[in-house]
């Protein structure tokens, strides 16, 4: 008889409004399970992790929860987990979890748009659809899902592309693994998957990661500021296909010499980096020594990483690792 442990976070799903009309997260898993038609011959149990908005999720709180998903992994009775979670940075806890998942069985990460207490809330929807996936044979091998709206997804290049709508979560490159409806699970594709890296080794003590952001006018006050106030990483959200200016390039170069590994992503929805231009753009930019992330968006470019700075301490290491994992 399958087994699926649920472990609560928080989250619109969740969430409740006060008097003055601000929803904060509230329920509990249990509350969040109670009243589920469960499918027939599934049992489930309940972890309280956290209880926070996604808006409020830290590396370290995601750590808090990868390290959770490991321990319920640790039991044999336990078929696969869920994790009730704000859809603000579900791209970001999903994508962790996938790098250090290294068990065939299914961890599925979900949540809802409208609050609990909202007449038409999707969570309790979306939890009954995560726990179907969790307990069924079909997800086995996938990695971490993110299941929304009936749709799965693959960890990797999912991110939230409405900020209201309850089908909020797209993937440009693969699209939906699968779906489900009305108790079924249909897996359409298989995600190519990476070697897990190791939890035991992740130690993010002094870890600090920034996103910087590339527009007209940009110059290298920000870059230079977040150096100065210890980031060990950065992360570019360039323009294009991955482009800046002369003087972010100039910046970039003194930050790779003093040890800071920067990596260029985009504020483009899909499509790959490429270094095509020069003057300030990709070409000059990987000259200075930046890393292309490839497919992965700030947001996950971000989460690989601090991940990979919190287990080797060589920036070049670290540079060497994020070229291998970022596609």
């Amino acid at each position: 008889m399958p087994l699926v442990t649920v472990l609560a976070t928080g989250g619109t799903i969740a969430s409740r409004s006060a008097p003055d009309g601000a929803a904060t997260a509230q329920d509990t898993g249990a509350d969040l399970v109670a009243g589920l038609p469960l499918p027939a011959g599934v049992r489930v149990q309940v972890r309280d992790v956290l209880r926070v908005g996604g808006f409020r999720m830290t590396v370290d709180r995601v750590h808090t929860v990868a390290s959770a998903v490991a321990a319920e992994l640790r039991d044999p009775e336990v078929t696969g987990v869920v994790v009730t979670h704000g859809t603000d940075t579900t791209e970001e806890t999903a994508f962790f979890l996938d790098l250090f998942h290294d068990d065939a069985r299914p961890v599925v990460v979900t949540g809802a748009q409208r609050a609990a207490d909202a007449p038409d809330s999707d969570g309790p929807r979306n939890l009954l659809d995560a726990v179907t996936v969790a307990a069924d044979d079909a997800a086995r091998g996938l990695g971490v899902l993110v299941g929304f709206g009936g749709r799965l997804f693959p960890a990797r290049g999912t991110r939230k592309s409405h900020t209201l709508a309850a089908d909020t979560f797209t993937n440009p490159y693969g699209g939906a693994l699968g779906w489900v409806y009305g108790g079924h699970v249909e897996v359409v594709t298989t995600p190519r998957r990476q070697p897990a890296l190791e939890l035991a080794a992740f130690d993010p003590t002094g870890v600090r990661v920034d996103v910087v952001a590339c527009y007209p006018d940009a110059d290298a006050t920000a870059l230079q500021a977040f150096a100065a106030a210890g980031a060990r990483g950065i992360v570019l959200e360039a323009t294009g296909a991955g482009n800046a200016n002369p003087a972010i390039c100039a910046a970039v170069r003194e930050l790779t010499a003093a040890g800071v590994v920067v990596v260029t992503s985009t504020r483009v929805p899909a499509g790959p980096i490429a270094a095509i231009y020069g003057d300030g753009g990709g070409v000059d930019l990987l000259a200075a020594g930046a890393v292309p992330s490839g497919l992965l968006r700030p947001s996950q470019a971000r989460i690989l990483l601090a991940a990979l700075l919190s287990i080797h301490r060589d920036p070049d290491e670290v540079r060497a690792s994020f070229a291998r994992l970022r596609s």
